[in-house]
């Protein structure tokens, strides 16, 4: 019983820190690529506009939900929920820091503690596809079919190259447990540089980054959703709060990809050379969450840096490189990886 109640209560403070983080983004975003086009971007509602994303969803959930007459409604309103529901459920492997000492109790800080953590990101990552492509088939709408499906192309050419990065780190490490590859990760290379998995797998962390933009359907990578194409792709149809949530798994999609990239390969919740102080093990815990959400809000910003900096690709370009660039770099570094650990192991 003690340990489902422990269970629950991380899933309820993770999930409020998770939704909070997502409304929030959409903040981020708006001011950084306001900054970034030397505009102000909102600041009217709330001191320097912080109350904004209140006002978004207020002001959606009391929008009309206008559904097509032709429409399939049963699959049009599960769509948006399969969204947002993958990308919260994805969190629960991540480890978010090592252990913590509360009540005579060493807690893990990581909801579901399984040993195929890696396995599990990747089939969630998977069905994700699902919410988009019944998005544009149940809106009987020929630009959001399109949207859908190139959606389906692109994320299965892309899953590709993204589990096969994985393979390396899964090489490097001889685990498929998240925590396992974050402690892999606190050692240190000729004693100096931290051996976090960009500097030990830099091909698999090239490919990974690139890939899981093209998972979360992030630009350059947006071509489900090109709006001078498609109007506005897969969710053409959707309005109110249903439009909302897709608007929010979008940026659920972006938090859950960079915690992972954080914790494939930017050593989680590791801050380098905090181990060799004598800190009390209650402030290592509150430093190592603190150094974990440090990391995804750098990832983050640089997602949506990213957006406003790079033109979107054309569909035979995206193809292109995921087949011809992508694929051949993810299996080049499985390779590469296998021949070093025979060569040095």
């Amino acid at each position: 019983m003690e340990t489902l109640i422990i269970a629950f209560i991380k899933i309820v403070i993770v999930t409020l820190v998770l939704l909070t983080a997502v409304a929030y983004s959409v903040y981020a975003e708006r001011r950084v690529s306001a900054f970034i086009q030397d505009r102000l971007g909102p600041n009217r509602v709330g001191p320097f506009g912080l109350l904004q994303p209140i006002a978004d969803v207020v002001k959606l959930v009391f929008k009309e939900a206008i559904v097509p007459r032709d429409a399939n409604k049963p699959l049009h309103d599960l769509a948006p929920v399969i969204s947002l529901t993958v990308a919260l459920a994805t969190f629960a492997v991540i480890p978010f820091g090592n252990t913590i000492q509360l009540f005579g109790r060493e807690i893990k800080l990581i909801i579901a503690d399984v040993n195929i953590g890696v396995l599990y990101i990747l089939a969630f990552s998977s069905i994700s596809v699902y919410g988009i492509a019944l998005a544009g088939w149940s809106s009987n709408n020929k630009y959001s079919l399109m949207g859908s499906l190139r959606s389906s192309a692109q994320m299965v050419s892309y899953e590709l190259s993204l589990g096969l990065s994985v393979v390396g780190v899964i090489l490097v490490t001889g685990s498929l447990r998240l925590d396992q590859v974050v402690l892999n990760q606190t050692n240190y290379l000729l004693g100096v540089i931290p051996a976090w998995n960009c500097f030990v797998q830099p091909i698999g962390f090239i490919t990974f980054v690139v890939a899981a933009f093209a998972e979360t359907n992030r630009q350059p990578f947006d071509l489900p959703e090109a709006e001078p194409e498609l109007v506005g792709g897969f969710h053409t149809e959707y309005s109110g709060l249903k439009f909302g949530l897709f608007f929010l798994a979008e940026y659920a999609h972006m938090i859950v990809a960079s915690a992972v990239i954080t914790t494939l390969y930017l050593g989680g919740w590791h801050l380098p050379y905090i181990d060799f102080l004598d800190l009390a093990p209650m402030l290592m815990s509150i430093i190592g969450i603190l150094t974990f959400a440090t990391k995804v809000i750098l990832v983050l910003l640089f997602m949506i840096v990213i957006r406003w900096t790079i033109p979107r690709f054309r569909y035979d370009q995206l193809m292109s490189l995921g087949w011809k660039v992508m694929f051949p770099m993810a299996l080049l570094n499985i390779f590469i990886t296998g021949l070093l650990l025979l060569i040095f192991s």
